[in-house]
């Protein structure tokens, strides 16, 4: 049996029920009744006074008479994230999406992701489009870049375990190959919950590192990109995720090829905790931040490729001028 799931990418294409469903843990589906809940925004309520109801015009809306909020479903998801407009659409579109691959009929694809007999058995690649021109670049990244770390936009993918088949569909979909034209993962930013789909281990750009004396280790293929968009005389690469120690005997290699080697991985929680485990396993490597967003490439879309450079330099140089 075969399910085909297609993703979308624009907030135009969630359905509002959804989003009141969702973000108001409905315990019942809307279709076209009124409902009133307890306040979201005002824990001390006893009595529901938030009703949810289709306006003049048939579109569902939310007013709070407790607090005198109201609005439309992205207006809602703004107040109870605290988030912009734009941040608002973005969160939402990438739930509905999680909420596609794991529901919505047919099959979950952690059920496939869990499964270690579960393979991507083809793909579908296409022609690329304003809308990757724009994801890529809001990093830096440009088609040259792309070109060259062999990324290239997908109409689809399918995976396949016992028998049943699972086919993704999106305008958002990168198949991330090697140079001998191997499949090895697929990115779909998309979603927030399965991001990526490994299709087989590989040690990202390793098929681009050139002959610089330092390298840098970062946490993923597009920070890779991001990081030598700005043209500096270092190789990178990337293992499988953060989660993924390189191997003992690869770590080795690279010692002896490099004057030194620096992990650059998320300013968060976890990304520290996993460059900590590098400097325990291979004390010879050193261990940086860049204390700006969430990682290098986020960090160039938050706040300009020039500023990061700027903070990015001189925190690399002083660890390889004085570790």
């Amino acid at each position: 049996m075969i399910k085909v799931k297609n993703l979308v990418h624009d907030i135009k294409d969630v359905p509002v029920t959804w989003i009141f469903e969702k973000y108001c843990k409905l315990d019942q589906k809307l279709f076209g009744e009124d409902v009133k809940i307890k306040s979201l925004f005002n824990p001390k309520e006893r009595t529901p006074s938030m009703c949810i109801y289709l306006d003049k015009d048939k579109k569902y809306k939310f007013k709070d008479f407790s607090t005198g909020k109201g609005g439309g479903p992205i207006e809602l998801v703004k107040l109870i994230y605290s988030l912009t407009y734009h941040q608002a659409c973005q969160l939402i579109v990438e739930h509905y999406n999680d909420f596609v691959l794991h529901n919505n009929g047919g099959y979950d694809i952690k059920e496939f992701k869990q499964s270690s007999k579960y393979k991507v058995v083809s793909y579908s690649e296409r022609k690329w489009s304003t809308q990757d021109q724009y994801f890529w670049t809001q990093f830096n990244i440009g088609s040259k870049l792309l070109e060259a770390h062999y990324v290239k936009p997908l109409d689809s993918y399918c995976m396949s375990k016992d028998g049943n088949s699972l086919c993704i569909k999106g305008l958002y979909l990168y198949g991330y190959f090697k140079s001998d034209g191997t499949l090895y993962k697929i990115y779909q930013p998309k979603t927030l919950d399965k991001k990526f789909i490994k299709v087989t281990d590989y040690i990202q750009a390793w098929d681009q590192l050139q002959k610089c004396n330092h390298l840098v280790i970062t946490s993923s293929l597009k920070d890779v990109m991001s990081i030598k968009s700005f043209k500096l005389d270092i190789d990178v690469i990337a293992p499988d995720s953060e989660n993924t120690m390189i191997k003992q005997d690869v770590m080795e290699e690279l010692r002896d090829k490099y004057e030194k080697i620096i992990v650059l991985f998320d300013y968060d929680d976890a990304g520290i905790k996993a460059m900590q485990a590098y400097k325990e396993k291979y004390p010879f490597i050193e261990i940086t931040l860049l204390p700006m967003s969430k990682d290098v490439s986020d960090s160039i879309k938050d706040y300009g490729a020039k500023e990061v450079r700027n903070r990015l330099v001189p925190i690399l140089a002083k660890k390889l001028n004085n570790g």
